[in-house]
């Protein structure tokens, strides 16, 4: 049975992407969609606070990300860690309950689209009810969005800081996040080596029963922020049988190209990529920075990032159900890649 189950596993991806043609899409940006429906989230806990004060925001906003269709939705769990809930007063019985609620939320938007859509509201992505699945991806974000310090965007975590340390640190979090009916789970935003070495070693301990896909951040396109090369990055989540895809998220369009090209020449794997839309995050601050590219529109590079062997596409931070709906609409191709889109500032 246990064979089974790894086998299972080892396959969801591929199997999954021939259901949706060969590519896939993934959801954009959770915190901006959150705030422009009028959660605050200035918070440690960012956009994992609507899960204790406004749930319903959180299905609306998945719910519009599949509408514009995305293939895959990741939970509100990001920045949801057991210790952080704890900080702000909850019991570890009410944290760990608020991340099997990120899932089961997710899961719950999954059924309100394909109800939807059989009843014909959504006619243009009805065809997924019947052909196309969903995948809930549990979303978790590194050890430094948790100290919500800016070091999520810095890899610098302190000598004190062991792999032993992230694998305790991200243990329980992640047993309850598989357990909770997640399809997979997104280990995204990784800033150094440390933190994926102890993501692997993790998820070979517990033998999980679901798949994972690493994600990492860069801000020069060869390295990730802590300062270890991509590629060196990318061979610790090909070594892991467990992760089914391996890619980079919240970096800037422009170095994706390049990154792509990087990852494919130590990975077989598929490659997701889902850029942020250009402007920068000043974690210490805490506010978005225009950058050189700020204005651009990446989905008219979504057909050359296929071309260099890219096959799940999305958007991270800043980015709106628009963008992926643009995104959507070039990979089908039902529009050219060269239709312009303006990002929601």
């Amino acid at each position: 049975m246990g064979s089974l189950v790894k086998e299972k596993t080892s396959s969801l991806m591929t199997e999954f992407l021939e259901k949706c043609g060969g590519y896939a899409v993934v959801d954009g940006g959770l915190a901006t969609e959150l705030q422009r429906y009028g959660a605050d989230i200035n918070d440690p806990l960012w956009s994992a606070k609507c899960l204790i004060t406004s749930p319903h925001l959180v299905t609306k906003v998945h719910l519009d990300y599949l509408e514009s269709g995305a293939n895959i939705i990741a939970t509100a769990s990001y920045q949801a860690t057991i210790q952080g809930f704890v900080a702000k007063g909850l019991s570890v019985g009410e944290a760990e309950s608020l991340l099997r609620r990120s899932v089961e939320i997710a899961c719950e938007a999954r059924e309100i689209f394909y109800s939807r859509c059989r009843k014909g509201l959504w006619d243009f992505y009805a065809g997924k009810a019947s052909g196309q699945p969903v995948l809930v991806a549990g979303s978790v974000g590194s050890y430094g969005a948790y100290l919500a310090d800016g070091s999520e965007y810095s890899g610098l975590y302190g000598d004190s800081v062991s792999k032993e340390t992230l694998k305790d640190f991200h243990r329980r979090r992640v047993q309850i996040l598989e357990k909770s009916g997640a399809d997979l789970i997104a280990f995204e935003a990784i800033p150094n080596k440390l933190e994926a070495e102890a993501y692997a070693d993790l998820l070979e301990e517990e033998d999980m029963d679901i798949p994972a896909w690493f994600s990492f951040i860069s801000k020069d396109g060869v390295r990730v922020p802590r300062g270890d090369s991509v590629i060196e990055c990318a061979k610790v989540a090909d070594a892991c049988k467990k992760v089914v895809a391996i890619g980079i998220n919240c970096t800037s369009p422009r170095f994706i190209h390049d990154l792509i090209i990087s990852l494919r020449q130590v990975t077989r794997k598929p490659i997701v990529v889902y850029p942020n839309s250009g402007e920068v995050y000043d974690g210490l601050n805490k506010k978005w920075i225009s950058g050189e590219e700020s204005e651009e529109d990446f989905v008219p590079y979504v057909s050359k990032w296929k071309d260099e062997g890219a096959s799940l596409f999305g958007g991270c931070c800043r980015t709106t159900p628009n963008t992926i709906r643009a995104i959507a609409k070039v990979l089908s191709g039902e529009s050219p890649a060269a239709s312009k889109l303006k990002f929601e500032q």
